[in-house]
């Protein structure tokens, strides 16, 4: 039996797309999955006449690949990544390869390769991002852990990523030591649930303001989409508002119970800022916005009890608002993106990881789920500053926020008028008027935290540490 190039285990959906992607760009691969059927059907099914072997065990998967073995698992992370490992493990040989292809927390990823580099074996944690289709047709791809490793697989992976429209450069780059590829994931899903949350919000107060239909808010995110939001993620919400429900004849969107899902790579996101001093509350307002929509019992009990504003908004143009809240989302837009590089830059000084922000942005162009037009901005933005402390101090940034700033405003006062939330737009709006702030009322929590506790502080006027004696 001829040996074949890449091994995947792990059948699900994005299992068995990333298989016929990889395939597809001329390697051939060996599956495995912990239920037989599964491979029968796979190999049956959508894989048939193609360059995929079948195996049924372990040692039919390990015996049928090329040495030095590369091998992905596409499994659930946590536990069954270990036990993957464990399994696996006393069949391979030195110098063969691992790559963890799922949403493991980036320290999983250091504590795995340091065992398994331990053992001789290379391992690498991978970020995946576009979903099914783009396991199919190419998704954003960010490897990290042992540079060495990664070379071993560089060709595959530059073929099944995906190609950037503006100049066909793969979105895949080699991201740096350790649990580096699965961190910059895990922001770039943060980075995600705070965008939709920003989207979500701009919906929600347009719908309260004007009562606009879906056909009305699918025409609108189709203009936002060929304007400076051009993104995967308007482009996704614009079609939202196409879909009719079959039974009801209603729009399906208008169907759907308020209650939003998370995996946990939000949350993770949130308590490592915590951790490493950055703040991200754009991103955690994100997080805090889905566990709020969880408790709709609690909501729903509340309503009937607790009562908002009674007074609409004065008359205004609907065109005016629905502008401004455009240019709203954009600037939210802009603090959410800049935290979440704040804490990619933190990251690599705490870890070493010595990323390159601007390449991270650009391999985020295509394939991704946060893949935008602005992301090119970004990457300028650091081609520009390569040391630049956060975006809000970019030039054309700068620009962008000082122009939509009113709007932004507006839009703010606008919510709070007709008490609708707006936890993650409103927190962008603190954030950038609170890094703008060369004084802040910090001074008064020293002095109370010396007041109480004694825990000192330091003097506008000279230097040194201080305590004083509060008693007057």
């Amino acid at each position: 039996m001829n040996k074949q190039a890449f091994g995947l285990i792990g059948l699900g959906v994005m299992g068995q797309n990333f298989v016929l992607n990889v395939e597809r760009n001329g390697f051939g691969v060996s599956v495995y999955n912990r239920t037989a059927q599964a491979t029968k059907e796979y190999v049956q099914g959508v894989a048939a006449g193609k360059n995929i072997t079948p195996t049924f065990s372990l040692e039919e998967f390990v015996g049928s690949l090329e040495r030095p073995r590369k091998i992905m698992l596409l499994v659930k992370a946590g536990a069954p990544v270990d036990e993957n490992i464990k399994q696996l493990k006393p069949l391979l040989e030195k110098g063969d390869l691992i790559i963890d292809g799922g949403n493991s927390y980036f320290l999983d990823t250091e504590r795995r390769a340091g065992e398994l580099e331990g053992a001789g074996l290379n391992f690498f944690g991978m970020g995946v991002s576009g979903g099914e289709e783009g396991a199919l047709w190419g998704p954003s791809l960010m490897p990290g852990g042992s540079l060495h490793a990664y070379k071993e697989v560089e060709a595959i992976m530059n073929a099944v990523a995906a190609k950037a429209e503006e100049d066909g450069e793969p979105c895949v780059a080699y991201i740096g030591p350790g649990g580096s590829g699965h961190f910059v994931k895990m922001v770039h899903n943060g980075i995600e649930y705070g965008d939709m949350q920003l989207i979500a919000e701009a919906y929600d107060l347009l719908k309260s303001a004007l009562r606009l239909t879906a056909q009305e808010f699918h025409d609108i995110f189709s203009e936002w989409n060929r304007g400076e939001l051009s993104s995967f993620l308007i482009e996704v919400t614009a079609n939202v508002f196409k879909k009719i429900d079959e039974e009801t004849g209603k729009p399906l969107v208008d169907c759907i119970l308020d209650k939003a899902g998370q995996k946990g790579t939000g949350k993770w996101m949130s308590i490592n800022a915590l951790d490493l001093g950055v703040a991200i509350p754009t991103i955690t307002a994100a997080v805090d916005g889905r566990v709020l929509s969880s408790q709709k019992d609690e909501r729903t009990d509340a309503a009937k009890l607790l009562s908002g504003p009674t007074e609409g908004l004065e008359k205004q143009s609907p065109q005016k608002l629905i502008d401004a809240v455009r240019d709203a989302l954009y600037a939210s837009k802009i603090c959410s993106y800049a935290q979440g590089m704040s804490l990619l830059k933190r990251a690599s000084d705490e870890y070493r990881y010595n990323l390159d922000l601007g390449r991270i942005a650009k391999i985020w162009r295509a394939g991704c789920i946060i893949r935008a037009r602005f992301l090119n901005d970004i990457t300028n933005a650091y081609d520009r500053n390569p040391d630049l402390p956060n975006l809000l101090v970019d030039e054309e940034f700068r620009k962008a926020l000082h122009n939509r700033q009113g709007a932004w405003r507006s839009v703010i006062q606008c919510a709070i008028q007709l008490g609708v939330p707006m936890p993650a737009m409103g927190a962008s709006l603190s954030y950038f008027d609170t890094y703008r702030s060369e004084r802040l009322p910090a001074n008064l929590i020293q002095a109370q935290r010396d007041f109480f506790g004694a825990h000192t502080f330091e003097r506008t006027d000279k230097a040194g540490i201080f305590h004083a004696d509060w008693e007057v």
